[in-house]
């Protein structure tokens, strides 16, 4: 008989109810872990999850704003926004590219340039993105596309503002111009502060005066679907437009100044001596600045900055030249100063010079010499041996010394980025050179020779010291700055650098009625000036020497540059003004006629002396009250 184990009841009851017991105990647990993620999710993490879904449902987009005004004293717009249309295509919802372009070829003019940029793009893009076929459509253009747009699937038309300069190339070395914002551009924090903005200020006070110009962005929540498409707005933030700028510059006055260089390279500066305000600021050539707004092409660019006259240099800020002449009056300033310098002493003057023990000549620009002169007669006649023995004497220490006290090698303050200090050769420059300082080079530096360089805005901002009788003040572009909601004008205040050391009480009256015989002297080098004026000018001319031929330069020969600087009225000065016109010879004859014309101008309102019942020429261009 088998023998079969009977079953302990009692004992599989226990195991059993333990069995159920840690599958309770288990299960309770992944509730409470399910509840306890469950909680977390929805109340501690709530507002991050929300917004990621927000983010997911609505995308905030820019709304750039319209960039500030630029306008000239007077109210001329020198830079202006203005809408224009763009072309944009939706790839996702073109069913047929190329059935597209074929039905836009008629209503658009596409080049090849216009396809390759797109197809460039179209390699780029991101889903359901908007890619720009043609960035500038003409109104015809853009009325044609927007009768047709309903069979132009895929195919949208936007209207955005761009950066125009309606006068061209006018007063382009002070306004600057904008450009596209590149990735350089948009390292650290200003990636953050130009989000939403396509364009920045590359120079001049477009540049200097970006924050102010740029306005604030604006956004609006568009509600997308589940495939990335914009579905409606659901809210916008209106963008609030940048300042308008007022400038110190008049544009007639400054196209009267171009017109007058007619392209030769040159700069031509005048300043109010009483405040500083900058009236013209010309660099010749010119450019237009327009090209550079949405990427000027690279044949153009090259052909601008391969040009030898180098129409993209900004002369007036960067511009070094040797000063020639002109730099006279104020070694005549520091000589003033002395208790030696007698300003009566005649100078034997026989057309040369040399130093004890040598016999090398610096030749007088007269070659039979001017005969016994003293400070009155140098000045007129702009003797340069009076000034071989004037700076023999006085050393090239003291005589840069005074050259700072008046800014140069130093730079102005102008708000204008971009600005060069110049080159006065000091002690410290001289031992940075390792090289010996001849006393021949003092010599030559007494006549704005030698390695003695400015720039076209120092010298105005030099003899404007002169003239607001030893006071610089600091040059200003900008005249005003208008806030586009109060239009209240937050109008600049003048600011004077420390004045010029003067220890002959007389010294600097003596000097400005010594620069008066430049213009009114019978032997005066700019008395060709003088004729009708009914004003009194005081002046100096220069004709600065060129010692080397440029690379690559294909002409006959270099002439000099030809220089003049000067302020009017002497009484009661109200413009200061600096002309350079590179390789035109005499600076009497080239730059001075120039001067008269822009003071004439700026004092009389014509060019010419006006009869009683003319009135102020105005440019056709239209204006909007200050």
């Amino acid at each position: 008989m088998r023998y079969i184990p009977l079953k302990n009841d009692s004992q599989e009851l226990r195991l059993f109810e333990s069995r159920v017991l840690i599958a309770a105990i288990l299960g309770t647990l992944l509730v409470l872990g399910l509840v306890t993620r469950l909680g977390y999710l929805q109340v501690v993490k709530h507002r991050y999850y929300a917004t990621l879904a927000q983010n997911n449902r609505v995308s905030a987009l820019p709304i750039a704003p319209a960039r500030g005004l630029i306008l000239d004293r007077n109210g001329v717009v020198l830079a202006d926004d203005f809408p224009v249309f763009t072309l944009q295509v939706t790839p996702d919802r073109v069913p047929d590219m190329q059935r597209l372009l074929a039905k836009l070829k008629p209503l658009v003019a596409l080049n090849a340039q216009d396809l390759r940029d797109f197809r460039r793009r179209l390699a780029q893009r991101k889903p359901f993105q908007n890619v720009t076929l043609r960035a500038h459509l003409s109104e015809a253009e853009a009325a044609r596309v927007a009768v047709n747009l309903t069979r132009l699937e895929g195919a949208t038309l936007h209207a955005r503002l761009r950066r125009y300069y309606p006068l061209g190339g006018l007063a382009t070395g002070a306004i600057g111009y904008v450009s596209r914002i590149t990735r350089g551009e948009l390292q650290g924090q200003k990636a953050e502060r130009y989000f939403g903005y396509r364009h920045i200020g590359q120079l001049g006070v477009e540049k200097s005066y970006q924050k102010d110009l740029m306005g604030r962005i604006g956004f609006k929540d568009v509600e997308m679907d589940a495939r990335g498409r914009a579905v409606k707005v659901l809210k916008r933030i209106l963008p609030r437009a940048g300042r308008n700028l007022y400038l110190n510059i008049d544009a007639q006055m400054q196209a009267i100044g171009e017109q007058m260089l007619a392209n030769r390279p040159g700069s031509v500066v005048a300043l109010d001596p009483r405040t500083g305000a900058v009236l013209t600021l010309i660099s010749s050539p010119i450019y237009d600045p327009n090209p550079f707004v949405n990427g000027i092409r690279e044949k153009t660019y090259k052909a601008l900055a391969t040009n030898p006259a180098g129409p993209l240099d900004n002369r007036a800020l960067n511009g070094l030249y040797p000063p020639g002449s002109t730099i006279k009056p104020f070694f005549a300033y520091a000589a003033l100063q002395t208790h030696w310098f007698n300003p009566h002493k005649r100078v034997m003057c026989p057309g040369y010079y040399h130093l004890p023990h040598s016999t090398h000549l610096f030749h007088c620009w007269k070659p039979l010499g001017m005969g016994r002169v003293d400070l009155k007669d140098a000045i007129e006649q702009s003797c340069d041996v009076y000034f071989y023995h004037l700076a023999f004497k006085q050393g090239i220490d003291r005589m840069t010394r005074y050259l700072g006290y008046f800014g140069f090698g130093h730079k102005t303050g102008i708000d204008l980025p971009g600005e060069y200090r110049g080159l006065v050769p000091t002690q410290a420059w001289i031992k940075a050179s390792g090289r010996p300082w001849y006393p021949g080079q003092t010599i030559i530096t007494g006549i704005g020779q030698g390695p003695l360089l400015v720039t076209p805005l120092q010298l105005a901002d030099a003899v404007a010291a002169i003239a607001n009788h030893g006071v610089r003040m600091r040059p200003e572009v900008v005249r005003g700055i208008v806030n586009p909601v109060t239009h209240h004008v937050h109008y600049k205040k003048p600011y004077a650098y420390p004045a010029i050391p003067r220890r002959r009480k007389n010294s600097l009256k003596r000097l400005i009625r010594d620069m008066t015989q430049v213009v009114e002297g019978p032997h005066g080098t700019a008395r060709g000036i003088a004729y009708g004026l009914p004003y009194r000018v005081a002046g100096k001319t220069g004709t600065a020497q060129l010692w080397s031929v440029v690379p690559n330069y294909k002409g006959k020969h270099i002439r000099s540059d030809a220089l003049f600087m000067a302020f009017a009225p002497v009484k009661n000065p109200r413009i200061a003004i600096a002309v350079i016109v590179e390789h035109a010879g005499f600076g009497a004859l080239a730059a001075a006629p120039i001067a008269r014309a822009l003071m004439n101008f700026y004092l009389l309102g014509h060019v010419h002396a006006r009869t009683q019942n003319q009135s102020r020429p105005q440019i056709a261009q239209a204006r909007t009250t200050p």
